[in-house]
């Protein structure tokens, strides 16, 4: 049989997404069904004095869920319990909830929606994360003596580097569909959504009720970005709060308007660093303030946190590092996650960082980053020993011969009103979650053979797009020596699947993959034999053989972590990657267009290079949206993109021509020596896209998006006598 690793399987999923016959929750019906919706808060912050309702509406027609219907604790269950589900007094945010409505058709609903007015007394906001006194997560990494390397270094530098927030901007919107109790008192919800284990924790504290009486089944979902992997729990309490009062069938479909304006968005930042370098640019030192608006509730900021900071110094050697990291709150809807979890907005500002040293230096930013990147050996900001698999230099090497982007003559004069630039980014990102995460979680997967001899693959984690199915049926097929069309895998449903965790952090592929190839070894070698697997397996089914394996994630070896001193092993390994991007800038209307967008990739072994690619090109896309053109803004706590004609993100004719090469340096704790690569792009394009501005303009910009407005702004102070 020819080897599945490395091959290009079909994708199971891509025939019913073609042609448009794949169900998502919206297509799916039940009996009886009425709509959901949500009365909310028209202030940013304020007390609930009331809640006003119109005499001239029937109210007998439709069901009213308030704080007080909650028949468990009446919490959103995230990292913390501080988010209400429903609010009942204070309010935090725009757009909070405090009412559930639901009614038998969509024309009522809305009748019912506008015949409830809440009356709020107004509270003084705090918008400004600067000014904000709740801190949610404070994290400190300290290496080595920051201010004696700092005294001491040859020349020192500083900067400031901010981010704005980002919208995912999923093709399906949230949504869900809630089932009352059945004979059996359990409760289900069907939805578009990442971990359904994290959806099952927070109904069962809401509804009181036991797991085995909760169940939650992820129906085709349209994209999520880590835009699905937090809201949906509050989606889909909402909705089984209806279900259960009404007694029948909920179903709670956001429009594009309401899920712009209420859902979670990336984590806004700003970062300073200080750098001290020697006499050949070599880092001595680097002292990083990192400050995250967490929005109103605790959400998901702590991991976000956690992983913007160790990520923070870059892929960098230096042996002085002090890293102090705050997310806190304001008044603004609840910031979530998004793909790259906090690394995306601290390698720009690193990035940044670095090509502010090498043009003061004046020297090559492929240089300074050659000089400086880290090695096998070396050991990271969190005192990690990288041990195996560090592609850094493989990348760098493989991004310098496709572009010559260590030859090119960067911020030479330029003459001409359509500016040409190339720019760069170094980046690693760790796979799997921090610390002692992955083995608190104790991840689990279930494969057992049907009476046909087909492998079914049990496992939570979920298809939203990057291919989960495809790299499960090629891991399992793999380990058992079948061919693909021999795995099934199983639809992700508590009731039915062991938790193997979120699908998150760049998890499933060296996480939870691994954990799946240790269990196809096994069931492989329970039945041994030679000849057609499915005969084999047949056979074995039939003699009675045990043909169901569980497996639970093993922690490598020598993995240390002690989370009060954020000291130690962060990730079992890292990706590594290298960006160079090509842009053309306009000086009649600073406009920017990326023309070219290569990429160098270090995931460990590729288990599907095509996916790999997709992921990249994909994410790379993303990147480049958040660099120039993605604006996302908010006036008195509302967001102002909240339609499809002002939320603005990348499409195919903004796609740049992309190049992806794939540099395999094999992980030895990984599934055939893979780690993971999904929020890897996120983190690379944009410090690269704005190293190609400077390029361009000689501009530095420290600041992103960089629309045409903000490269105006500064191109007029570097040329005043350019104004009107």
């Amino acid at each position: 049989m020819a080897r599945v690793v490395g091959s290009r399987l079909a994708r199971p999923d891509g025939p019913g997404k073609v042609a448009g016959t794949t169900r998502y929750v919206a297509d799916l019906h039940f009996a009886g069904e009425w709509v959901g919706g949500t009365v909310r808060a028209n202030v940013a912050r304020g007390l609930l004095e009331a809640i006003e309702r119109d005499a001239a509406f029937d109210f007998t027609r439709v069901v009213v869920v308030g704080p007080q219907d909650v028949p468990g604790a009446n919490v959103i269950e995230m990292l913390t319990l501080d988010q209400p589900a429903l609010a009942s007094r204070e309010i935090e945010h725009f757009g909070e909830p405090l009412l559930l409505v639901a009614a038998p058709d969509e024309a009522t609903l809305q009748a019912a929606l506008a015949a409830l007015r809440p009356r709020i007394t107004p509270l003084e906001p705090v918008f400004d994360p600067r000014a904000s006194t709740k801190v949610f997560k404070e994290i400190r990494i300290e290496k080595g003596d920051v201010e004696s390397a700092l005294a001491g270094a040859t020349r020192t530098f500083e900067g400031e580097y901010e981010s704005a927030s980002q919208e995912q901007l999923y093709i399906e919107p949230q949504g869900v569909i809630a089932l009352p109790p059945d004979e059996n008192g359990v409760v289900t919800v069907h939805g578009s959504l990442q971990c359904p284990y994290y959806v099952q924790k927070t109904l069962v504290r809401a509804l009181g009720l036991p797991a085995e009486k909760v169940r939650v089944v992820q129906e085709a979902t349209g994209g999520g970005f880590g835009g699905k992997e937090d809201y949906p729990s509050i989606l889909a309490t909402h909705a089984a709060l209806l279900a259960r009062k009404a007694g029948r069938p909920v179903r709670m479909i956001y429009d594009r308007h309401e899920d712009l304006a209420f859902t979670p968005k990336r984590h806004p930042s700003r970062v300073r660093i200080r750098s001290g370098v020697d006499g050949e640019g070599r880092l001595l030192a680097l002292d990083i303030d990192v400050l995250f608006d967490g929005g109103a509730y605790t959400t998901l900021s702590p991991v976000v946190l956690s992983r913007g900071c160790i990520h923070a110094a870059g892929p960098y050697r230096c042996e002085h590092v002090r890293i102090h990291g705050r997310a806190v709150a304001t008044n603004h809807v609840p910031y979530g996650a998004f793909r790259g979890f906090g690394a995306p907005q601290t390698c720009f500002a690193i990035e940044r960082h670095m090509d502010h040293i090498a043009a003061e230096l004046g020297l090559h930013p492929f240089e300074l980053r050659r000089r400086n990147a880290l090695r096998l050996g070396d050991r990271t900001a969190t005192g990690q020993l990288l041990k195996e698999s560090v592609g850094a230099q493989a990348v760098l090497e493989r991004i310098a011969q496709r572009t010559h982007i260590d030859t090119h003559p960067w911020r030479a004069p330029k003459t001409t009103r359509k500016r040409r630039g190339l720019g760069m980014s170094f980046f690693f990102h760790g796979a799997g979650f921090t610390g002692a995460g992955e083995t608190m979680l104790h991840a689990r997967i279930a494969l057992e053979l049907d009476a046909e001899g087909r492998a079914l693959v049990r496992s939570a984690s979920t298809e939203f797009g990057q291919g989960t199915e495809t790299l499960f049926k090629a891991i399992a097929a793999e380990a058992l020596g079948c061919e693909p069309d021999d795995v099934l895998v199983a639809q992700p449903d508590t009731h039915a699947v062991p938790n193997s965790g979120p699908t998150v952090a760049s998890r499933t592929c060296m996480i939870v993959g691994g954990v799946l190839a240790r269990a196809g070894r096994e069931l492989a070698a329970r039945i041994g034999g030679n000849g057609p697997f499915r005969e084999r397996a047949r056979a074995f089914v039939r003699s009675g053989g045990d043909s169901r394996v569980e497996a639970t994630y093993q922690t490598p070896a020598g993995l240390e972590w002690d989370d009060k001193a954020y000291r130690g092993d962060a990730y079992p390994a890292y990706g590594w990657a290298a960006d160079v991007a090509e842009v053309e800038v306009d000086l009649d209307t600073f406009d920017v267009r990326v023309v070219r967008f290569w990429s160098a990739v270090d995931c460990g072994t590729a288990i599907q290079p095509q996916l790999v690619v997709g992921q990249f090109e994909g994410g790379s896309l993303q990147a480049v949206g958040f660099a120039q053109l993605e604006v996302v803004t908010t006036r008195d706590g509302r967001f102002q993109q909240d339609r499809m004609a002002t939320c603005i993100i990348p499409t195919a004719l903004d796609a740049p021509d992309f190049t992806t090469d794939l540099v395999e340096v094999p992980f030895s704790g990984g599934p055939f020596g893979a780690k993971g690569v999904g929020e890897m792009p996120m983190d690379g394009g944009a410090p690269a896209v704005l190293a190609a501005i400077e390029d361009a303009l000689g501009l530095h910009v420290t600041r992103i998006p960089a629309t045409p407005e903000h490269l105006l702004e500064l191109w007029l102070a570097a040329h005043p006598e350019e104004r009107l």
